[in-house]
């Protein structure tokens, strides 16, 4: 009789042991969905503003039209991309051309004291800021998360239930320049 009290309390730790390692997967991977979207958030908030930014450097510089649309074109493949990967390429593509759009916005000086290309400046700093603690949060929440996938016991239940292992947000190899910070020139 002790023996099959034994075994069922060995069986009920099993269980309760196998519902807390699931659920403390589940919550570490929907941690790191949530810091991905807070990333697209901040991604959509700087995609927003750059069509007004585009359309107060139109008024004033009518004839730089390739950098308009090279801005242009680099918000849609932003807006476009489905994974980690391909938002970090985009978005590298989007800093270059914007340093291209503040390089023409300086070789006109009304444009530069033009309130709302100064705010549309300030509140496109502010959202690059927000973009990069975004970015920090979601590679300190995917290492987390991977992290409790390889270690035992959880590479046991990340296996059993198919957790995947999450992708950083990387710089591209060939987009180097990236690694700088975007600079915005008032």
């Amino acid at each position: 009789m002790i023996g099959i009290w034994i075994l069922v309390g060995i069986i009920a730790l099993l269980v309760i042991i196998t519902i807390a390692g699931y659920n403390t997967l589940v919550v570490k991977r929907n941690r790191t969905r949530n810091a991905w979207h807070q990333i697209d958030v901040q991604l959509r908030r700087r995609y927003d503003l750059i069509p007004n930014l585009v359309e107060t450097v139109k008024g004033y510089a009518k004839h730089e039209r390739e950098t308009l649309e090279n801005v242009t074109a680099a918000r849609k493949l932003g807006m476009d991309a489905k994974t980690v990967q391909d938002a970090a390429k985009a978005n590298n593509m989007l800093s270059e051309t914007l340093k291209s759009l503040f390089a023409v916005a300086e070789a006109y000086p009304d444009l530069k004291a033009n309130q709302n290309f100064l705010a549309l400046q300030e509140e496109l700093r502010n959202t690059e800021e927000k973009i990069a603690f975004a970015r920090q949060f979601y590679n300190d929440v995917v290492m987390n998360y991977n992290t409790a996938t390889e270690k035992f016991p959880g590479i046991i239940f990340a296996g059993i239930f198919a957790f995947k292992r999450f992708e950083f947000w990387e710089i591209p190899e060939e987009a180097e320049a990236a690694r700088e910070p975007v600079k915005v020139e008032f």
